[in-house]
């Protein structure tokens, strides 16, 4: 999909993926991965919120419910969205590892929304993709079918878009 130009909508565990993904093969970052998957990975590029790593008793402790991101202006999410602030729904404790920020952005991974603070990233994208974009919310939640949510909405027309420049295969 990200060689290729076809279009991709990550949602959570789809946003950790493609960082794992793009970590390892753009990044360089041979084996990286999720805590989540291999605990003892060289390169956590997705790790437990700090504040659960002590957590034993797991019910209901995770980052669950609405959260605010602000969204960098002159990216797809925040064309998508018209607006610098959305908020979406959560249900989940791994983060893209801050740690690593800076190397994904500077190998062209595209953080374009973020926690308030700025700690966790909230949308990732590629700007040279017609549609590559994922986020670790769950915009499902908030869809509906007359009043689709942006991405959903977004993939379509990329989809559509895809299929007709592709000659309709």
């Amino acid at each position: 999909m990200r060689e290729n130009n076809i279009p991709f909508l990550g949602i959570c565990l789809g946003l950790q993926l493609a960082v794992t993904e793009y970590s390892r093969h753009v990044c360089g970052l041979d084996k990286a991965n999720s805590t989540e998957v291999d605990p003892d990975t060289k390169h956590p590029v997705v790790d437990i919120l700090p504040e659960q790593k002590e957590i034993t008793n797991k019910g209901g402790t995770m980052r669950l419910g609405a959260y605010k991101a602000i969204l960098k202006p002159g990216t797809l999410a925040y064309d998508l969205y018209n607006s610098d602030i959305v908020w979406e729904r959560h249900r989940h404790r791994y983060e893209v590892n801050p740690d690593y920020h800076s190397r994904l952005t500077e190998k062209g991974l595209v953080i374009s929304g973020a926690s308030e603070d700025g700690r966790l990233a909230e949308f990732i994208e590629l700007k040279d993709h017609p549609y590559f974009i994922a986020t670790q919310a769950h915009p499902e939640l908030k869809s509906k079918l007359s009043e689709p949510a942006p991405l959903f909405f977004g993939l379509t027309k990329a989809a559509i878009s895809f299929k007709d420049t592709k000659g309709g295969k």
